[in-house]
């Protein structure tokens, strides 16, 4: 392996793990229909997509509704925050 291809390498294992999750953890209080429409309003999802996730999060109790930097994540898990959902960024 050549010097180049170790840098790339090394750079590929960095984005990974600088990769976080951002995490619906499921609740006992908000309806699905406003988790769906929370869920399209602030992370842009589809509708069916939005479905899925509130689904996930129902049956699993959590689901990573977005991928990216922590800085990435970070005005999403606010506006998620001030909605009154539960989010966490692991």
């Amino acid at each position: 392996m050549n010097k180049e291809q170790e840098d790339v390498d090394v750079l590929e294992e960095e984005l990974v793990e600088n990769e976080k999750s951002l995490l619906l953890i499921n609740d006992d209080v908000n309806t699905f229909e406003y988790v769906i429409r929370t869920l399209m309003e602030v992370c842009e999802h589809s509708r069916e997509q939005a479905e899925t996730c509130a689904w996930i999060t129902h049956y699993k109790g959590k689901c990573a509704i977005k991928h990216g930097s922590f800085d990435e994540l970070k005005p999403y898990y606010d506006a998620m925050l001030e909605r009154h959902l539960t989010v966490k960024i692991e």
